[in-house]
């Protein structure tokens, strides 16, 4: 019996292991299209893509030849989009994209100007209505915050701190008013928050608006707000912590910041070039040659000639009692009867006259006589109206909290992961 048992369950055995054995399972892969690729509204699985810059000497006509489109076409082109686009304005440097057919012509159908990295027009001929408009790539704002201490002068710190001079010119504008760049000393500190514009997350695209600003000068706080205290025309201005609007009727100085006072006004000075005592009733702003010069008011061109010691100058009358000239130009960018704006360029540094270095001479007067601007308690700009103070109290409260906090490290710099804001710009 016992011989018959072991075969029966080794027979069992292999029965067992061939029911359990099953089909296998068949899963039915998915295969995904790839999504189409969308740019400036058009799907680019249609078309050909053709990204090139514009080459000196080439036009629109030109380009658009190369790409198979007649003349009596791109005639027709210019003339409906003229309103909107002047195809003769088209400047070399400048980048365009052609979308075109897929068939053995590749004939373009779209012509795409870039204006910079965020604004292009957008020329659409493929059908039989032609049509052009301006689009706006998305921007994503970041608010950054950063410190800096002076070792040298502004726009070389704020380099070293990886900013752009842009910045640094919005810096000087704040405050042209109230600091005296010539004058800043090692160890002045600034304070900084303000805005960068990214397209596609990572490219860089130019800053956004500052925000608030601190400068440690010679142990004081000189604070700059920005705020809408203007209702009527929604004109925003820099304040500061008092409510006192930083503008004023003047500038502290003819040139921007690139500069250094080479001599000041003294009427007991000893003129090297005249071997003897003799007033210098002006003072004198040393800078490279070619820099521009600005009208430290607005107000009308009296004079602009050429003239002995003088050399190349501009004298600006503000109103019925400041005067102001500036001499020694290279060249004159405004003539007389021209109305001039606090700020604008009326002409660039240079050596006419009697001059042994590159410089301009700023003269000011006051009821005709002429004074040291330096020494003048010159007038400020309308204030802040009193029934916006609370409001503007209110509003720089977190600013000021903010700027506080913001502390001077090894590297000089604070890049947190600041409050992103997202704007989308469609045409």
């Amino acid at each position: 019996m016992k011989k018959f048992i072991f075969p029966l369950l080794l027979f069992c055995f292999f029965l067992s292991c061939k029911e359990e054995k099953k089909d296998p399972i068949k899963i039915p892969i998915k295969i995904e299209k790839p999504k189409p690729v969308f740019a400036f509204g058009f799907n680019l699985d249609n078309y050909n893509l053709i990204n090139d810059t514009i080459k000196s000497g080439e036009s629109f006509g030109v380009i658009l030849d190369r790409h198979h489109v007649m003349y009596p076409k791109i005639n027709e082109i210019a003339t409906v989009i003229k309103d909107t686009f002047d195809v003769r304005r088209v400047r070399s440097g400048k980048a365009y994209t052609i979308l075109t057919s897929k068939d053995s012509l590749e004939k373009a159908q779209v012509f795409i100007y870039k204006h910079n990295k965020v604004d292009a027009t957008v020329i659409n001929f493929k059908d039989s209505v032609i049509s052009a408009y301006r689009v706006k790539k998305k921007i994503k704002i970041l608010e950054k915050e950063i410190a800096g201490e002076i070792f040298s002068s502004l726009s070389v710190t704020m380099d070293s701190l990886g900013l752009k001079p842009t910045l640094t010119n919005t810096v000087a504008d704040i405050y042209a008013w109230t600091l005296d760049f010539y004058g800043l000393q090692k160890g002045d500190r600034f304070k900084l928050i303000y805005e960068e514009k990214f397209i596609n997350d990572s490219v860089f695209v130019g800053y956004g608006e500052v925000k608030a600003a601190v400068f440690n000068h010679k142990g004081d706080d000189l604070h700059a707000y920005k705020f809408v205290g203007d209702t009527i025309n929604k004109i925003p201005e820099f304040y500061d912590e008092k409510g006192n609007m930083l503008r004023r009727a003047f500038l502290k100085s003819p040139i921007k910041f690139q500069y250094r006072i080479s001599s000041r006004y003294n009427l007991r000075r000893k003129i090297a070039l005249y071997g003897r005592v003799r007033a210098h009733r002006g003072t004198d702003f040393a800078a490279r040659y070619g820099t521009p010069i600005m009208t430290t008011a607005s107000g009308t061109v009296v004079k602009s000639a050429r003239r002995g010691g003088n050399g190349n100058y501009v004298k600006v009358k503000h109103n019925s009692t400041y005067s102001t000239q500036y001499l020694h130009m290279k060249r004159r960018n405004v003539k007389v009867g021209d109305y001039v704006k606090q700020g604008d360029i009326i002409g660039y540094v240079g050596m006419t006259g009697n001059t042994s270095g590159p410089h301009v001479c700023y003269r000011f007067w006051k009821y005709g006589r002429e004074v040291d601007p330096f020494r003048e308690k010159l007038p400020s700009a309308e204030p802040l109206d009193p029934n916006m103070k609370p409001a503007y109290f209110e509003f720089i409260k977190p600013l000021k909290e903010q700027l506080d906090k913001i502390e001077l490290t090894k590297k000089d710099t604070i890049s947190k992961p600041l409050i992103e804001k997202e704007l989308l710009l469609t045409h």
